[in-house]
């Protein structure tokens, strides 16, 4: 139904404007004179002009979009050139554009709309710029370009889409956050060791007498064989920074904060030579291996560029139903914005584990550091975890602080 009413009403407007061309041949006959002939004559051109606005296809455009560069950060300034080009060189005495983008470039961004009056005339190519302040982390997909003209009367206004598609993919910004190995602590903190130390079962040094509590595993049985004396394999010690982050992906407006400091974690980690793991749970559960390499870290920053605050469920219950699957010896951080009782508990059991469990309480700047949270930052000291709130632009004390703590 609305087809046919679009169909209509040019129809309608195109009747109107014959109407009025008779109308003014009429009086120019039955008047008769210089004044109404020249009536008649002056109105021609334009009723002619809006007949072949009419006629004239919009289609005929083929519409170019092109960036200054191919990878982005959140923050960063984007050129965009958008270029018209057509083949007849009708003259259209205006034209508006406007680039169709996603929503999400309106997000933490000044942009409004890429919308502009250009003057065609006889030009076969057009050449527009437009630039979005601060723009936002995430895909954005320019789809379209929208075209709108008409004549000198505004009697018929035509409008069409041109087809354009264009995918930027914005990663997240980075901010220097020095890593430093996060100590070991067993028993509630009664000792700590500056690095966690793991046995390689796949390289034996040596051969020593059996103590109780050697692994099975860990048995020399040539030897047994020989001596019928129960001795055990000695592994080559290797020092273990692994570290794995969790990502809390609750609804909260200190989002965009956490995804930063949790890209700079991973860079910092990454160059310092260790391997990093990520766990995101949202709508979708994505969990990332500990590994290190350049391919690796790609990987996390893709899904750090494309990832939605989306949990449905608070961190603290996830983590009781999910369960995180990776090394003992790898230390755990917690990223998240809003820190509860049952999350620490849930917490905890990781710690139980021999882990260093760290939970970074990510904060914008100016908002407040609460009395509740001061408590349960000294109730996750007391089971054996690390609290540390980090404001925006203070990030980069992150590590120097858990270190003294």
């Amino acid at each position: 139904m609305k087809t046919k009413f679009q169909f209509i009403k040019p129809l309608g407007k195109f009747i109107l404007l014959l109407i009025l061309v008779g109308i003014s041949f009429s009086y120019a006959m039955f008047q008769g004179g210089f004044v109404s002939w020249f009536l008649f004559y002056s109105f021609l051109p334009f009723a002619l002009y809006a007949v072949l606005v009419f006629l004239y296809p919009l289609s005929e455009f083929y519409v170019e979009r092109g960036f200054e560069s191919n990878e982005y950060k959140a923050g960063d300034e984007l050129k965009v050139t958008i270029t018209l080009s057509r083949k007849i060189p009708f003259p259209l005495f205006y034209m508006v554009l406007e680039d169709v983008v996603t929503d999400s470039v309106f997000h933490h961004s000044g942009f409004q709309k890429a919308k502009a009056m250009i003057h065609p005339g006889f030009r076969k190519r057009i050449k527009l710029t437009y630039y979005i302040e601060k723009l936002p982390r995430g895909e954005h997909i320019f789809s379209a370009a929208r075209l709108r003209t008409g004549d000198f009367f505004g009697v018929f206004e035509k409008e069409a889409t041109v087809e354009c598609t264009n995918k930027l993919l914005v990663y997240p910004s980075f901010v220097d956050v020095p890593y430093r190995p996060l100590e070991n602590r067993y028993d509630q903190g009664m000792t700590a060791s500056n690095v966690k130390i793991q046995k390689d079962t796949t390289m034996a040094t040596g051969i020593r007498d059996y103590q109780p509590g050697d692994r099975f595993s860990w048995i020399h049985w040539k030897t047994f064989a020989r001596t019928n004396e129960l001795m055990t394999k000695e592994f080559e010690e290797r020092q273990s920074h692994d570290v794995l982050i969790v990502l809390d992906r609750e609804a909260s407006s200190a989002f965009e904060e956490m995804v930063t400091f949790t890209a700079s974690m991973i860079r910092s980690i990454l160059k310092k030579g260790a391997q990093v793991g990520l766990v995101s749970i949202g709508e979708d559960h994505v969990s990332f291996p500990i590994r290190g390499g350049e391919e690796h870290q790609s990987q996390l920053y893709y899904h750090l560029a494309k990832v939605r605050q989306d949990s449905p469920y608070a961190l603290g219950k996830i983590l009781q139903g999910e369960g995180l699957n990776y090394s003992q010896s790898a230390a755990v951080l917690f990223v998240t914005s809003s820190v509860s009782k049952k999350m620490i508990m849930s917490a905890n059991e990781y710690a139980k584990r021999n882990s260093s469990v760290v939970i970074f309480l990510v904060k914008r700047k100016g908002d407040v550091y609460t009395a509740e949270e001061k408590s349960l930052k000294a109730y996750a000291s007391s089971r054996g975890i690390r609290m540390k709130v980090c404001f925006e632009g203070d990030f980069s004390s992150a590590f120097m602080e858990v270190k003294r703590a």
